[in-house]
């Protein structure tokens, strides 16, 4: 499950320089309601805007045991110069609302009973409204998981 995104810090100046720092915290909860544990490898969280890579996040790798509820949190930091090279981005910032896209995608081993050893993924993607003048944040987000 995918929890909504959480803005942590946005500063905005556009004198003497465009400055538009923005950090995102992400959490997605994985609820393991199976009796097989999964382990998945290192990776990382995208940001898009406009299907453009704005940010990059770790994720280490994790052991998440079975019938349990596990955690994975990280931060982005999103920063105009990769923004204002659109040329949505002034529209956008004029009305208000900058879009983005969160995509994190767990790739790991299930593990039943230390028998019976599968490959699992498991994929998570948000769409997220960042409303410069109020601060705030909105978000939708899907997971979806195939063994």
């Amino acid at each position: 499950m995918a929890h909504p995104v959480k803005l942590t810090k946005i500063h905005f100046g556009v004198f003497p320089v465009l400055r538009l720092n923005v950090t995102l915290a992400l959490v997605v909860t994985i609820n393991n309601r199976n009796y097989a544990s999964f382990k998945y490898k290192n990776t990382t969280t995208y940001v898009t805007y406009r299907g453009n890579v704005v940010a990059e996040a770790p994720i280490e790798s994790d052991d998440i045991r079975a019938r349990s509820k596990h955690n994975i949190s990280t931060s982005v930091e999103i920063f105009a110069d990769k923004l204002v090279l659109d040329p949505h981005f002034w529209i956008d910032l004029s009305v208000g609302s900058l879009n983005f896209t969160t995509s994190t995608t767990l790739e790991g081993k299930v593990n039943l009973f230390k028998i019976l050893k599968l490959h699992a993924t498991t994929s998570s993607t948000c769409d997220i409204s960042l409303f410069v003048k109020s601060q705030t944040v909105d978000s939708i987000c899907n997971s979806k998981t195939k063994l």
